[in-house]
This record gives structure tokens, sequence and C-alpha cells, in this order.
């Protein structure tokens, strides 16, 4: 889904709507109705609107009040209506100028006092205001995440009577100031407190610099989950575009905060998840994990301990990059262009492989334990790597360890050469554009051939090779892709073929 599509989604019914007040009070007929598919949320506004405009010393109309909520076919939900559902009776009774509410957007949830409490989706309903030329009022508290769009006109308030009182031109609202400098800087955990791992953090660099999936294998406490919380600082920095189109899924799920601007998301959804946590979904399909990590990283621990059906879900978005999620009345597509990062231990106990642990795991239940990733899954893995336990001499000591600040310099050169060369990063080329820009050197692709044979690669496989040597050439800013960037490449699939 578009960043488009989402703000019409998220401005459907924010305008004043059409509201009815009748003369007088028919018999039998409910005083105050809503219509336009209403969920449960916004049918209850009815009670908490009456109140806030009563209390907001208006006078509720003792008439029958029918608001039209448009487009009749679109299912309405969330408390995000209420401003804009008391506006509109307000202007219909005359009490406040019925053109004042026409050049506007309004969107927050009403206390009965008549306060104005915050809202999900603040930033998608701001761009889509942006676009039209519209002002756009909203309660106070998310005004710093709306104005992240430049090009809107916020006006926070804090209550029905402060937006009454400013569309009547007695008290004006003014309109809120965006920083000048929205950059998040980068923080968090630092690779330097990685100890040892020389082989995973060559990978974990080489993912970054490339946009690559990465799956790690080792016993418990060899780093897996420690080496994956260090992946964003790393990263290179989003982009505007990208920025926003992050930031307007996290709003709609209620998850985005301004001060997290520009920081690339890490999802970390326990193994317990549902398909439907995961992917997305709901009786009106709401967005996922995958699409939450947008631009950022999905972070699996324990991978084999998901539902086979959970992990089976995600052979799709990772290879084109969204997601459909299809109802009886509704279809649905988000974005989920996000870098899969997946930890898992070698057999159930997690001892198999380790020289100062005795593995007591029987080999039908290891291969009932590997079995849980199917081939096609780990097929879309460019990374496989083991990161074996470290020796007790490795943690005593004051090893000096590379910062994250080094790495993430020759990963934003890396990636900008992408950028540059392609416009995008490495892992996210279709097979034709990996052709054109990670053509190999006539050496490098017989060495690509024999280990298609040996390794029975897949023609994904072949791609997905290509494209990671590209990214380690590009990590040395090499104009070729040669045969010691090939085989590299290759050693990262090897994994894959002792689980199949």
């Amino acid at each position: 889904m578009s960043l488009a599509v989402l703000r019409s989604r998220a401005l459907a019914g924010m305008r004043a709507p059409e509201v009815m007040v009748e003369a007088h009070l028919a018999n039998g007929l409910p005083a105050f109705t809503i219509v336009g598919l209403p969920e449960a949320e916004v049918r209850e506004s009815r009670d908490r609107v009456r109140a806030a405009i009563l209390n907001s010393r208006f006078e509720f109309p003792a008439r029958r009040i029918t608001v039209n909520l448009a487009p009749a076919d679109l299912p309405k939900e969330s408390g995000r209506y209420d401003l804009p559902i008391a506006l509109g009776i307000l202007a219909a009774a005359g009490q406040i100028p019925p053109n004042a509410v026409e050049n506007a957007e309004f969107a927050g949830e009403l206390a009965l006092s008549g306060a104005l409490r915050p809202v999900r989706g603040a930033l998608a309903m701001a761009a889509g205001v942006a676009d039209s030329g519209r002002d756009f009022f909203l309660p106070r508290e998310n005004a710093a995440e709306a104005a992240l769009v430049r090009e809107a006109r916020i006006f926070p308030a804090g209550s029905l009577l402060e937006v009454c009182a400013h569309l009547s031109r007695h008290s004006l609202i003014q309109p809120h100031i965006s920083p000048t400098d929205t950059m998040s800087a980068a923080d968090g955990p630092d690779l330097n407190e990685v100890r040892g791992q020389a082989g995973a953090k060559r990978a974990l660099e080489i993912a970054a610099a490339g946009g690559h999936s990465l799956l790690m294998s080792g016993p418990p406490g060899s780093g897996k989950s420690m080496l994956a919380s260090r992946l964003p600082g790393i990263l290179p920095q989003m982009s505007e575009a990208e920025a926003m189109e992050s930031a307007a899924l996290l709003s709609l799920k209620g998850d985005f905060h301004s001060e997290h601007w520009r920081r690339r998301p890490f999802r970390a959804p326990h193994h317990t998840a549902s398909t439907a946590a995961l992917v997305g979904g709901g009786t009106h399909p709401r967005p996922g994990e995958i699409s939450l990590a947008h631009h950022g990283i999905l972070f699996l621990d324990e991978l084999p301990e998901f539902s086979r059906t959970v992990l089976e879900a995600l052979r799709e978005p990772l290879e084109t990059g969204q997601i459909s999620l299809s109802r009886a009345a509704r279809q649905v597509e988000y974005p989920a262009r996000f870098q899969l990062v997946a930890a898992m231990n070698p057999c159930p106990c997690g001892h198999l492989g380790n020289p100062d642990a005795t593995c007591r795991c029987t080999a039908e239940q290891i291969a009932r334990y590997r079995n849980k990733l199917s081939g096609p899954l780990l097929d879309r893995i460019d990374l496989q790597i083991e990161v074996p336990a470290l020796p007790g001499t490795a943690l005593v000591g004051n090893a000096c360890e590379e910062p994250s600040s080094s790495v993430r310099e020759r990963v934003r050169q890396a990636r900008e050469r992408q950028l540059s060369r392609q416009g995008k990063a490495n892992a996210a080329l279709n097979a034709s554009e990996t052709e054109r820009h990670c053509a190999a050197t006539p050496e490098a692709f017989a060495l690509l051939q024999q280990a298609m044979q040996r390794l029975q690669l897949s023609a994904r496989g072949w791609h997905r090779i290509l494209r990671l040597a590209r990214t380690i050439a590009d990590l040395q800013d090499s104009g070729h892709t040669g045969r010691e960037h090939v085989a590299e490449a290759i050693q990262y699939r090897r994994f894959h073929s002792t689980i199949h």
C-alpha cells in the first residue's frame, strides 16, 4: 500500500460530517442517529458528543439529529470522529459559523468534559491534509507527530471549546511550529560491547550494507540476540520518504513517537505471535509486525519455535516487499520492505557442536527441530551463519572492539554506491536488475556454477548470491564483482545445505 492510500484511509470522515437537525423530535424515533457503517466506538460517540457539547456551555439541540459519515460503504472506527461530529452539530444548529468548518479537517476523541484526547494515525492524516491544502485541528498531544509533515498547517487544541472559539474568531489557536531539526540521533547499544565473533560481525556489516536478511545459528549465550540488537546502530539513516512511510504505518497502529523520527524500527515479536499479529489482519485489516518493521528490522528470536504457518506467511513479503490481506468484504495491501534477522539454536537443547557442553538430542529430534524451517523460506534468507560459543578467555580483559560508528560509516558509503548506481539497495533488486547491475567476472561465474551443482542451489539462490557478492564488492569500493566476492557470498549459503 502506498503512502497516498494510507492517507486516504486515515482521512475518511475527518471533515465535519453532514448533519440534519429536524424541526421537531419525531415520536418513536431516536433523537441522535449516526449512519455510514459506524463501529461500536463511533456509535458510542453520541453520548460523548452530547456531554462534551453541554459541558462546553453550548446548547445541545432538543431535536432529531442525523449524522451522515460518508462514504457509506467504508466502516468507520475509532474515536477520532468525535470532534468532527460535535462541530457538525454545532454548525448545523447555528452555534458556530457554518462556513468556518468548510476549509479545515478535524480529528480528536472527546472526553465528557469536552477535553480532547489523542488518536491514532495523526501523521498519516496530516500527510493527507497537506495534500489538500486545508488546516488540520487535532488534540495537542498529537501535534508534534503530525507536524513532522512539514507542508501541513497544524492547529493543536486542548478542548472542543478552544476549537469553537477559534472558528468563531474569538480566541485564535496558534499553528504548531515544528522544530527546524527533526533528525533522530543514532543511539542504542554499541557493537563494541560484543566480544569476539568477528565472523558474525562481518556478516552483520554485509547485511546492513545491502539490506540483506540474516539467520544466525548457535548455542545459547553465544551472542546472537546481542548482535541483532546492534544492527540498527550500523544501518544508514532513513531518507525523508522512507521515514514518512514507516512513521505513517506505526502511527496507524498507535506505536509511533515523534522522538523516534528517522529511527529505523526494530520489531521483535515473541515466538507465540499469531499469523495475524505478524502479517496483519483482523475483521478490519490492520498492519502487522512485518509492516510495522517497514524500512527497519524484524527480529525473530528462537525461529523454529514459531508456528510453521506463521513462518510460511513470511515467504511472499520477503520476495515482494508487500503483503495483501483479503477478507470477505475488503482487500488491503500494506508495504512490508523489512530486513529479516533471525536466530536459532542448532538443536533443541542448543549444545550441538559445542565442545564445552554435551548434546543429548537424538538425530530424530534434531531433524524434527530443523525441519520446522522449510527449504523455500531458507532459500529467501541471504546470509546464514553459525555463531559459535565463546571461550571464557574471550570475555576477560579490555579487548578493543570496533565501535558501531566506524562500521556505520562503511555501511553508509556502500549504500550510497548502490543508490547512485541503481536507486535502491542490492537486496531489493529483481532478477533482471540483478543481471544488469551485479554481473560478475567469468572466473566468478564459473565458481558460482560449481556451487550451484554441489550445494544444489535454486535459481533464486543464484540471484541472491550475486546480489550478496555485489554488496561485498561495494564495501570494498570495487567496480566489479570478482571471484573473491562470490566465494565469500557462497559461504554464507552453506548453512542451508546442512539443514536440508
